[in-house]
């Protein structure tokens, strides 16, 4: 019997290579069918390679559009290289030092420097990767619904973006991180006005709401890659901006997981009438270990050992979710909300 679910893709830099495993390994499911998706930055591209190249042909099309997107963020022609050198290069927790010891002339140019500061000479290093990939499937009734959260820079609130709405400069909208990138202009179709738009992940990493109209099936698998919980106080600048970075990129999730549990108790206590409100059941893929490993920094360092690494660690943890809990898709959820917030 098929098993419908929504998919909820996390933003986090390059660590949404993680995502691309996750997605590579669930492709291989055929009994599973993905209704809806929503993507913030990273997780906007995962999401938008994902849901156009199902539309267009079926996953072996969707798993093609993925493999084009990390190929190039990496810059590489062959991603089996890397998978290869995977076994012997650095750690994790390496490569986070690495990272930490050669980023610092970045964090300064940034603190000292705005992007506008490049005039005409300013381009977004994403727009070349958002261009070569195929959405023409996102205004296709065959695939999954799309939705892609960024940030209105004027009101600050959230702007989600579904199906052909979603288009290139969404897309760089949603993974535009400020600091290092000039804001997105986008004019609405209906009304004509222009607005700048910053990375989603401020308000919806990534946004949960839109699955929960009822044409959608009552499963959200959340696929996480910025740690939820950390032991130890931060205490040197590199682990303190480390921890506020996880913080900011959960803190929406977190809000909306919440608001799910307290629905989900007024329908247990009988003070919701049945059918008002979905009982949503949620499901989390993630690897928090090897995301400890890891830091901020290493969100901007899309080496392909890297990215190969995180890729194999997202197939693995997808495949430890197939094996525990695909039976549970439509049954139950597999995360205790209440648990997480008592």
């Amino acid at each position: 019997m098929t098993k419908r679910i929504n998919l909820a893709l996390q933003g986090g830099g390059a660590h949404g290579a993680f995502t691309w495993g996750v997605l590579d390994r669930l492709l291989d499911e055929e009994d599973i069918e993905i209704a809806a998706i929503t993507g913030t930055s990273a997780g906007a591209l995962n999401a938008a390679a994902l849901a156009s190249g199902l539309a267009r042909g079926g996953r072996a099309e969707a798993r093609a559009a993925l493999d084009g997107v990390w190929e190039e963020m990496g810059a590489v022609t062959d991603m089996r290289v890397s998978s290869w050198l995977t076994q012997f290069g650095p750690t994790s927790a390496m490569m986070a030092a690495w990272a930490g010891a050669t980023l610092p002339l970045l964090d300064g140019l940034t603190t000292v420097m705005s992007p506008y500061a490049f005039g005409p000479f300013y381009s977004n290093p994403l727009q070349g990767i958002v261009e070569d990939l195929d959405l023409s499937g996102c205004a296709m009734d065959d695939g999954p619904d799309l939705f892609i959260s960024t940030t209105n820079v004027h009101t600050g609130k959230i702007r989600v973006f579904a199906n052909d709405e979603v288009s290139e400069d969404v897309i760089l909208a949603s993974a535009c991180l400020p600091e290092v990138f000039q804001a997105v202009e986008i004019t609405d179709p209906k009304t004509g006005q222009t607005d700048p738009y910053w990375d989603g992940g401020y308000t919806g990493n990534p946004a949960l709401f839109p699955l929960f109209e009822p044409q959608y099936p009552d499963d959200v698998v959340i696929v996480n890659i910025n740690p939820l919980e950390r032991t130890g106080t931060p205490r040197t600048p590199e682990e303190i901006r480390n921890r506020v970075n996880e913080i900011s990129f959960n803190s929406s999730l977190l809000r909306e997981l919440r608001a799910v549990q307290f629905v989900r108790d007024l329908i247990a206590e009988k003070r919701m009438p049945e059918g008002l409100m979905k009982a949503v059941l949620v499901h989390m893929i993630s690897d928090d270990e090897m995301m400890r490993d890891l830091s901020v920094r290493t969100k901007m360092v899309p080496s392909p050992v890297m990215l190969a690494r995180l890729k194999h660690a997202g197939q693995a943890a997808c495949d430890t979710f197939l094996s525990t809990h695909k039976d549970d898709i439509g049954k139950r959820g597999t995360v205790d909300l209440s648990e997480m917030f008592s």
